[in-house]
């Protein structure tokens, strides 16, 4: 049996306004249901299934949304803060209403791909710990990152607090001279998000992560053409790939992460 809502309910949490505004609406004949002109804002109707317009513009009901958001640095992983700007704050006021919340967390001065969505069984699957969903970061590294390194990144480090990473996979794409000596521009691949991770990895090598980005989570990857600060819907595919994770489903995922 299809699920029934309330019409001044459905409009409200698309974002049409308050219940008490839509039901001014309704008096005022801008909305219809199939064809016809609403007369009651308490209508039952089945919001996958009928026409609804609004001031003669199409409804389209959702109840969940996945969005890939290219973090900007200044803007914090929360859905409110006092003090600062957080990554809802982002979204268009259509996409918040549906109170999407950011999985996992990214610091403040960190950029990169954020999955926001309101499908709490997907954030909890993605970030289990006994996933061991791998997330990748590109990094500018103070120090000159050699294959000692990424030797010991392959066997664990030890963080300042005494916890052993799990083997980790490290990429040096390339060296340049800077004032303050040798900077490394690298790859990272990590399986679990330990508070600063990839910060502490590298300062447990005697080196400094002087910027970061985050690249791929799990099977999905940061669009190269989302500007920063910028966000969109997941495609149909990217869902897919998200789903076979939070449904255990993941023979066909991982290759995704390193496939260029």
């Amino acid at each position: 049996m299809a699920k029934k809502m309330r019409l001044d309910k459905l409009l409200a949490n698309m974002g049409f306004g308050t219940r008490s505004e839509v039901k001014r609406a309704v008096k005022q004949r801008r909305v219809s249901v199939d064809g016809m002109v609403a007369k009651d804002s308490g209508l039952l109707l089945d919001p996958a299934a009928a026409v609804v317009l609004f001031d003669d513009e199409r409804v389209i009901y959702r109840d969940v949304i996945y969005v890939m958001l290219n973090k900007p640095q200044g803007v914090v992983s929360a859905t409110e803060d006092r003090r600062d700007r957080t990554v809802v704050d982002l979204l268009d006021p259509e996409d918040g209403v549906l109170q999407p919340f950011p999985v996992g967390r990214l610091d403040k001065d960190t950029e990169g791909l954020l999955l926001l969505t309101n499908d709490g069984r997907m954030a909890h699957e993605l970030l289990s710990p006994r996933k061991h969903v791998p997330k990748t970061y590109e990094a500018d590294v103070l120090g000159d990152v050699g294959e000692s390194d990424v030797e010991a990144f392959a066997a664990g480090v030890t963080l300042d607090d005494g916890y052993e990473t799990m083997p980790a996979q490290l990429f040096v794409r390339e060296r340049e001279a800077a004032a303050e000596g040798v900077l490394s521009r690298i790859t990272l691949t990590i399986h679990e998000g330990k508070f600063h991770q990839v910060k502490r990895m590298f300062q447990a090598v005697g080196k400094e992560v002087v910027y970061l980005r985050r690249i791929a989570m799990g099977p999905l990857k940061l669009d190269p053409a989302l500007p920063l600060g910028n966000y969109r819907e997941l495609t149909d595919v990217e869902l897919e790939l998200l789903l076979a994770v939070r449904d255990g489903n993941t023979r066909n995922t991982d290759s995704v992460i390193n496939d260029e």
